[in-house]
Order: structure tokens, then sequence, then C-alpha cells
């Protein structure tokens, strides 16, 4: 029924709890695809890649299918994720695809309520969950912050009007049809994040998301995880992905295309900003606050006092504030002026 994607390299000290949590699950009729890819770890934690030696990851993956015949081990030469990933996608048997991640946690009753879901609502094609943060708030506020805000997203309306912010779900805690693979493509290798372009390629096809208001995951941040170590998942190419779909997104659904306002004027806003242009976005002009920007011609374009922004229906705004509360800020006050967003406005940042 569910086949469990679950990519590993060099993960061997971590693998048994996200193994043991898997095998421990209420609903039982579910395989484990477990891919190695290329893992090269000694036992003890030292790299090696000696012709003939069997990595410690891999021992532990061949010690869990012997005892448990639902573990499914593929052996790959190492080629990153969406390369695992996808492999795995084409082994699977199940009826549905859940994703987990090698040094993470799932609660017993997870795949359950996932299924569940789907099995109640046909016409959702995905769904997660909120999760807890296995980190250290201290040391990793940044992740800590995107995790909160990502529990918030619960219905479809909110994960889409959240996607072009940051992206609106943590890639191990989804679970979807695998129909959705057959007609909507795999995961994309490319200078992206492979989850975040999957997530916005389905939502602009039209498939359905939600997520469960238990916490059912807990999300780990070590040191060595990828988007903290892969260029993939750098801050522009985060935006540089989400450009290509809120530039067709805009297309679709503002009245005023290709002309949209901006909010904010600083040089990193418009740098960002500036990405739709490539795309047949016109920015007419900038809305800020800062005093020295008031009046002027920045980049070509005359900066507006935000209190001076057109009413509802004149223009269509794209807030590309990222300040620590800039959002929330940004929000409140176009709210306040009579603003809904995804009619007239939408945040990007």
């Amino acid at each position: 029924m569910i086949s469990v994607l679950l990519p590993v390299h060099n993960a061997a000290s971590t693998l048994p709890n996200a193994l043991d949590s898997l095998l421990r699950q209420s609903f039982a009729d579910l395989e484990i695809i477990a891919v190695d890819d290329g893992s090269v770890d000694r036992p003890d934690n030292s790299p090696g890649d000696e012709p003939g030696t069997t990595s410690a990851t891999r021992a532990v993956l061949q010690e869990y299918a012997r005892n448990d015949r639902r573990v499914r081990v593929l052996e790959i030469k190492h080629g990153g994720i969406v390369q695992a990933l996808n492999h795995g996608l084409t082994a699977a048997r199940g009826e549905y695809i859940a994703r987990m991640d090698a040094d993470d946690v799932s609660h017993p009753e997870r795949l359950q309520k996932q299924n569940d879901f789907l099995r109640q609502h046909p016409a959702f094609g995905l769904v997660a969950c909120r999760a807890a943060f296995g980190g250290s708030a201290e040391h990793a506020g940044g992740y800590k912050r995107h995790l909160d805000w990502t529990n918030t997203l619960l219905d479809h309306e909110q994960i889409s009007l959240g996607r072009f912010r940051e992206s609106p779900l943590v890639h191990p805690t989804v679970m979807f049809r695998k129909e959705l693979v057959d007609q909507f493509g795999t995961y994309r290798d490319g200078p992206f994040p492979e989850d975040y372009e999957l997530w916005l390629r389905w939502l602009s096809l039209g498939v359905r998301m939600a997520k469960l208001p238990e916490t059912l995951y807990v999300w780990n941040d070590p040191p060595h995880r990828l988007s903290r170590t892969h260029p993939r998942y750098g801050v522009r190419e985060f935006y540089a992905a989400k450009a290509v779909y809120l530039a067709r997104w805009l297309a679709k659904h503002n009245p005023h295309h290709p002309k949209i306002m901006v909010m904010g004027a600083g040089r990193i806003t418009r740098r960002r900003a500036e990405m739709l242009l490539d795309y047949g976005v016109e920015i007419t002009a900038w809305l800020d606050i800062d005093p020295r920007k008031i009046n002027r011609q920045v980049a070509g374009r005359p900066v507006i006092h935000r209190n001076e922004v057109p009413p509802p229906g004149r223009a269509f705004l794209v807030s590309y504030v990222a300040s620590h509360g800039g959002a929330e800020d940004i929000e409140n006050f176009l709210r306040g002026r009579g603003y809904l967003p995804g009619r007239d406005y939408m945040l990007a940042a």
C-alpha cells in the first residue's frame, strides 16, 4: 500500500532510529525503499572506499533487510539526492509514496493517519504533517523559524499562498499518490532545491495539498544536512526557482499583468525581484518606507512611500521584504488597506 522512499548516504549512526520508527508503524502494509547512494563510511566512522569494503551504512541496511523483508535495499553509485530519489520511485510498488530521511524519526501513527487522509479525500494528491524540531534552536534559529512557519500552513489555500515565500512543506514529512509522478513528473536535477521545485511544479499543475495538524515527525538538524552544505539549496537558488513559477502564476492571476509593484527597494530585494524580468514581468515601481529612497528613481523606477499604495484593484503587489518579521508587517499593513492575498498581492519572501 505504501512505499517509504528513504535515500541514504553515510548515515550508519542515525539510520537504526529512522528504520525502527518505520518498522514500528501501526500501518504495517508498507515497504521501505532504502536507496544506498554509494555510501563509503566505515564502522569507525572514518571515510574509506577501498574495493570490496562494505560500508557501515550498507551493513546496517543489510542487517535490517535480513530481519524484515519489508526493507528493500537498492545500491547505486553515488550520484546525489535526485538520482537516489528517482531510482527509488522507479522501484516503488506502493499506491502511495511517503518520504523519510535517514536522520529523522516518524511517529508510530504517521503513515496510518496520512493514508487515512488520502483515502478519505480523493481530491487531494499530497498530505504532509506537522514536525517537531530536533536541532538546537539557539544554533539553528533560521531552521526553527522556518519549521514553525510551515507548521502554520495546514490547508490547501494556506500552502498555495505560502509557496512563493518559502518552501511550504518539509520534504520528508510528505506522502503523495504515486500516480502524480506518472502525470506530472519526478524530481528534477538542476541548480535548485529538488523538493521546492517539485511542490511549485505540482501546485502550478493543480495538485491539491494539505498538512495534518498532528505533529508526527521529528526533523533533526545535523551539521551535514544537504540543505546546509549543497549549493543547490543556496538562497539565490531558492529565489531563482520561485521566479519561474511566480511569473507563471502572475500571468494567470494578476489582472494587471505584466505590471506589478514591488514592496521593498533595497539592493537585495531589487536583485531578487528583478529575476522576474526574464519571464516577461514588468516592475513599475518600488514601495518602501526609507526616507532616503522615497521620491527617487532606483534602478530606473520610482520609489513610492508605502502609505501611498494605490487602492485595492488598482495594482498588484509582490513583497520581497525578507527581514525577520518583515512579511508579517507587510501583510498586516496590506490587509489594513483592504488588500487580499492572492487577489491583490503575494508574498515572495
